[in-house]
C-alpha cells in the first residue's frame, strides 16, 4: 500500500537562496545487496577524465556481460498480449542475461533498450525486430529523433546511429558527438580548453565524464546532454554541433528535460533543481539559469514533466516525488511518497505518473488538478527499477472511456517488463485521494528534502 507523507515528521526543504551543501556522494537507506553502489563521479578522487578501466556507474563492470551469443540478434521470448487483461497489469516480461538494463526508448510500435552489454537492442510488437552495437559499455541515455538515434554512454560520448532507407531493421553509427572534425578545429585555440579539475584542462564541447541523460527540445532542433561532469551541453541535430557548455550544477547530474517555451530542467546529485530559459541572442542559442527550484541533501535522481507542461516532477534519494506548477509561476505543489527507497526513475502520460525506485517497484499515480492518487503499485522486478518508458495502446485510443497506456520498466534485474495501466483503474488506497489532498494543500509543510543529521549522514554513502 503507497504511503503518504507525515509532515509532522519530515525534515523541511530549504528554497530560495540559502544553498544547502550536501555530500558529494548520494545515498539511500537500501543494503549493497539490495542496491549497487555508485560513488559521485566528481568527487575530489576521481580523475578529469574518463578512465577506461573504471567500473561502471552502477556496481557492473563495463564488461560485465560479454557478448557470447553466436547470433547477436537470437530471438528472446517475449510474453505475448492478451486481449482481456484486467486494468494496471504485467503483460509481457524479457529476461536475457546479458546486461542490467539502464535506458529505454519506445517509438510507436519499436522499443530500445540499452545495458552494460555494449547492445541497444530493437524490440517490435514484443519481439526482437533489430539491434546495434557500440564500442563502449554502459548506455546510460537514449533518444530518437526522426529516423536517427542519439545513445549516451559510460565513457563520456554521444553516439549517433540512423535508420537504413532500404532496410528499416538496419541501423548503422553517422558518428559520435562531438564530431572528430570539430574537435580537431577546436582543439587548435587555447581557448577552446576549460579547466576541469586538479587544474587539468579539456575541451569545452566535451564531456569528460559518463553522460548521464539525454533529451531534445521541443521544437526537436536541440539535443541536451547532461553528465557526471556537472555540466549541460546544447547540441544543434541538424550540423551535430555544440553549440553551449554550461557548469550548471556543483554535483553530478542526473536528469534533464526540456519543456515548453523553451524552458530545461535540470537535476543533480547536489540535491537542487534547476529552471534555464532557452534565448536567441542574435543568431547565437543562449541559456540563462532563471529559478532553482529545489535546494536539499537529498540527491535529486529524476526528473519528468507532463505532456502539456503544466507540471514538473522532481524524483529524489529519500523516496520523495516533489512537484510544481507550471501555471503558478513554478510554485511548490506538494509532494508525492509512495516508496521505501531512492526513486531512479519518472514518467508521465495523460493525467498519469509513474515512478521506479530501488525499491523494485513502480507506482501509478493518477492526476486531478494537484491532487494525485496513487492507482497501483506494480511489483515483479528482482531489481531496482532504473528506467521507464510510456506509449498510448493504440488499440484503446478509439475508446473515449478509458485511455489505456503500455508502460515499460527496465530494471538491474536485467529485464524488462511490459505493463497495460488505465487512467479509470480503482484507487489502490481509497484513503489516498483525502491523505494527498490534505498534504497538497498545506502550504510548505507538504514540501519535503528527506534531509538527514549529519550524524547519521556520516555513516552512509549516497547512491543513484
Amino acid at each position: 500500500m503507497a504511503m503518504f507523507t507525515d509532515t509532522n515528521h519530515i525534515p523541511r526543504p530549504k528554497y530560495g537562496n540559502h544553498m544547502v551543501h550536501s555530500d558529494p556522494n548520494m545515498s539511500s537507506n537500501s543494503n549493497d545487496d539490495d542496491y549497487p553502489m555508485r560513488y559521485s563521479s566528481v568527487s575530489a578522487s576521481s580523475p578529469s577524465s574518463y578512465d577506461p578501466s573504471r567500473m561502471s556507474g552502477e556496481g557492473s563492470p563495463m564488461m560485465m556481460s560479454p557478448w557470447n551469443q553466436t547470433s547477436p540478434f537470437a530471438k528472446s521470448p517475449w510474453a505475448q498480449f492478451d486481449d482481456n487483461v484486467p486494468q494496471n497489469t504485467l503483460i509481457g516480461s524479457l529476461v536475457r542475461e546479458e546486461g542490467h538494463i539502464y535506458s529505454l526508448a519506445a517509438s510507436g510500435d519499436l522499443l530500445y533498450t540499452g545495458s552494460d552489454s555494449k547492445n541497444i537492442r530493437v524490440w517490435k510488437n514484443l519481439k526482437e525486430f533489430s539491434g546495434f552495437k557500440s564500442n563502449s559499455g554502459l548506455v546510460k541515455a537514449i533518444v530518437i529523433s526522426g529516423q536517427k538515434i542519439f545513445t549516451g554512454h559510460q565513457d563520456g560520448k554521444i553516439r549517433v546511429w540512423k535508420i537504413s532507407p532500404k532496410n528499416p531493421s538496419v541501423y548503422k553509427r553517422s558518428g559520435t558527438l562531438p564530431t572528430l572534425m570539430d574537435i580537431f578545429k577546436c582543439s587548435v585555440k587555447p581557448s577552446n580548453y576549460v579547466e576541469v579539475r586538479r587544474n587539468r584542462s579539456a575541451l569545452w564541447i566535451k564531456h569528460t565524464d559518463a553522460v548521464s541523460c539525454l533529451c531534445l527540445s521541443e521544437d526537436k532542433t536541440l539535443l541536451y546532454s547532461a553528465s557526471w561532469d556537472r555540466t549541460l551541453k546544447v547540441w544543434r541535430i541538424d550540423n551535430s554541433k555544440c553549440v553551449e557548455s554550461i557548469h550548471a550544477h556543483d554535483d553530478a547530474v542526473n536528469s534533464v528535460v526540456a519543456s515548453v517555451e523553451g524552458m530545461v530542467f535540470t537535476g543533480a546529485a547536489d540535491g537542487t533543481v534547476k529552471v534555464w530559459k532557452k534565448e536567441m541572442q542574435g543568431k547565437v542559442t543562449k541559456h540563462s539559469l532563471v529559478q532553482t527550484l529545489l535546494e536539499q541533501e537529498s540527491a535529486v535522481t529524476a526528473l519528468a514533466i507532463n505532456s502539456s507542461g503544466s507540471i514538473v516532477y522532481c524524483g529524489s534519494s529519500d523516496g520523495m516525488v516533489n512537484f510544481w506548477e507550471r501555471e503558478k509561476q513554478l510554485s511548490h505543489g506538494g509532494v508525492l511518497k509512495g516508496h521505501k527507497l531512492a526513486i531512479l526513475c519518472l514518467a508521465a502520460a495523460g493525467n498519469l505518473v509513474f515512478s521506479g525506485s530501488a525499491d523494485k517497484t513502480i507506482c501509478v499515480w493518477r492526476r486531478d488538478g494537484v491532487i494525485h492518487t496513487c492507482l497501483s503499485m506494480l511489483t515483479g522486478h528482482s531489481g531496482p527499477v532504473k528506467c521507464l518508458a510510456v506509449e498510448k495502446d493504440r488499440e484503446s485510443e478509439s475508446s473515449n472511456k478509458d485511455q489505456r497506456w503500455v508502460l515499460y520498466s527496465g530494471s538491474l534485474d536485467k529485464s524488462v517488463k511490459v505493463w497495460s495501466v488505465s487512467e479509470l483503474a480503482s484507487d489502490v488506497n481509497p484513503s489516498a485521494r483525502m491523505q494527498q489532498q490534505q498534504v497538497a494543500s498545506d502550504g510548505d509543510s507538504s514540501r519535503s528534502d528527506g534531509s538527514v543529521s549529519s550524524g547519521s549522514r556520516a555513516s552512509r554513502n549516497r547512491r543513484q
